[in-house]
């Protein structure tokens, strides 16, 4: 079963929580009329460090279309003490296969950030990269359940923290699959820089129907066109 939907104490939590930042950023939101009004979609998010400017989109979204992202999230999050709860209420569950496919059979948005916690370690060199790497997950899924996918991006987001190359940060990041970064943000401090923020939103990517037999070369074509997608976002000027 997918987890209960969202709760209006968690959701108003956290509108108090984002409208500080929208202003703080002076967010904009570009695109939010690509989001299908009904039926199963799955958001693919670009995941830097700040990860709030994931959340101003998802909040923008539910303000110009009315649909609220459910979320994959990583492991890690559900091993925190008080977080695990907060996010279970927000409608966040535990990322698998099973858990997106069924949230999207279920005809939700669906929120994910393929290359979750590992993306956001990027350092200041792989500003406005994806690091999806090998993963595939996601378009399996939306192959699967013929789901189409929306992408979405803050490209200024990667400069709000300076992320320096670190051997550690790599090192306890792949053997114990924990954040550690080395990272500055406003001046000497670890306050996010005020840079006006904009997230832009693509047009529905739609998978071609699902043929058991030639599944690989499908997530191999489709794949490709979604890292093309992310990259255009990416490379947005604003």
């Amino acid at each position: 079963m997918s987890a209960n939907p969202p709760t209006a104490a968690a959701i108003a939590w956290a509108e108090r929580v984002l409208r500080p930042l929208q202003r703080y950023h002076r967010f904009e939101l570009r695109g939010a009329e690509h989001v299908p009004r009904e039926g199963a979609c799955l958001l693919v998010v670009h995941h830097t460090l700040a990860t709030y400017d994931g959340f101003l989109i998802g909040g923008g979204i539910w303000e110009a279309t009315g649909r609220l992202p459910r979320g994959l999230g990583d492991d890690t999050i559900f091993k925190v003490p008080g977080l695990a709860g907060f996010a279970r209420d927000l409608g966040i569950v535990p990322a698998s296969p099973e858990a997106g496919e069924k949230l999207l059979q279920e005809g939700h948005l669906l929120g994910v950030s393929p290359g979750g916690m590992w993306e956001s370690l990027r350092p200041k060199g792989e500003r406005r990269r994806s690091r999806w790497e090998g993963r595939r997950g996601f378009v399996r899924l939306a192959l699967r359940t013929g789901a189409p996918m929306v992408f979405a991006a803050c490209p200024r987001a990667d400069e709000v923290y300076s992320v320096y190359p670190s051997r550690l940060t790599d090192s306890v990041y792949r053997r114990f699959h924990f954040p550690l970064p080395l990272v500055r943000g406003l001046g000497p401090t670890l306050l996010p820089r005020p840079l006006k923020l904009v997230g832009h939103v693509s047009r529905p990517l739609v998978p071609p129907p699902w043929d058991p037999d030639r599944e690989e070369a499908q997530i191999d074509a489709l794949r490709e066109l979604a890292a093309r997608e992310m990259a255009r976002l990416l490379e947005q000027t604003d």
